[in-house]
């Protein structure tokens, strides 16, 4: 597992990734300070109107701009690359040979892809309260319920989004994971499963398809609102966390039959 992660930590494509996702807290952020306007309430993307007030809105209005594609997108790059990546550099067969067999391998790469997973998110939330405070002032957050919490449970709160993001990357990774079992074309995996993602979001957008919606991955990626009031509210955390669970379950089995089965010749 740890050869795992310093082999994807220390390529250059996975940190381009992760500052790219740092830059659009900074971008969001500069923007809104150089508006000569501020912004009127429900103009462009949840929480930005509050940006001006508190820098601290500026990690959650990140992550809401980032969820339906920055992050599908990194989190597709890396998913899709687990196996097909090592197929088509010719080192599969090689990691095969070891006592530990496939099984473990498709345990460590979904491992890898997970691990990847929250270090996007805390990378948004990170930023984002760094240029938050660097740019706006800070103090006491009034949450969606009215109430007022103090700076430290607030970015203990913003913890909790990362944390809910994460979980609703999961299930995205373990299609990656699949996809990626099927192919020796690493482009090609990491293609299909941006794909997947962007269809998962335009089938849930259609009201026509309502009966469908609750078994999308991607249908419970922005309720996280719940989060931001008092007190807590853990029934969408819990929807989707089983969701998500429910999709690393099946494709997780899918891929382990093909993996499993497949004559690795490379």
């Amino acid at each position: 597992m740890v050869s795992e992660l310093t082999v994807l930590f220390r390529r250059r494509r996975t940190w381009a990734m992760l500052l790219a996702l740092a830059a659009v807290p900074v971008l969001i952020a500069v923007a809104v300070r150089l508006a000569t306007s501020p912004v009127a309430p429900g103009r462009g993307p949840p929480f930005l109107d509050r940006v001006t007030q508190n820098g601290l809105f500026v990690a959650i209005t990140s992550m809401v701009v980032c969820i339906p594609l920055f992050l599908p997108l990194t989190i597709g790059v890396v998913a899709g690359d687990t196996i097909a990546g090592e197929a088509g550099l010719g080192t599969l067969r090689y990691l095969l040979v070891a006592p530990a067999g496939r099984v473990r391998l498709l345990i460590v790469k979904f491992a890898g892809a997970a691990v990847f997973c929250l270090a996007a998110t805390l990378t948004v939330a990170v930023s984002g309260a760094a240029i938050g405070a660097a740019l706006f002032p800070i103090g006491p957050v009034a949450l969606l319920s009215g109430d007022t919490i103090g700076v430290g449970e607030s970015v203990l709160r913003s913890l909790l989004i990362a944390g809910y993001v994460t979980i609703s990357l999961l299930g995205l990774s373990a299609i990656g994971l699949f996809i990626s079992t099927l192919t020796e074309v690493p482009v090609g995996a990491m293609a299909a499963t941006i794909v997947v993602s962007v269809v998962a979001q335009v089938l849930d957008a259609l009201p026509q398809l309502d009966w469908l919606h609750p078994w999308l991955f991607s249908h419970y990626w922005l309720d996280f609102a719940d989060l931001l009031r008092q007190p807590l509210e853990w029934t969408s955390f819990g929807n989707n966390a089983l969701l998500q669970g429910g999709y690393l379950l099946v494709f997780g089995a899918l891929a382990y039959g093909r993996f499993v089965t497949k004559d690795i010749l490379s």
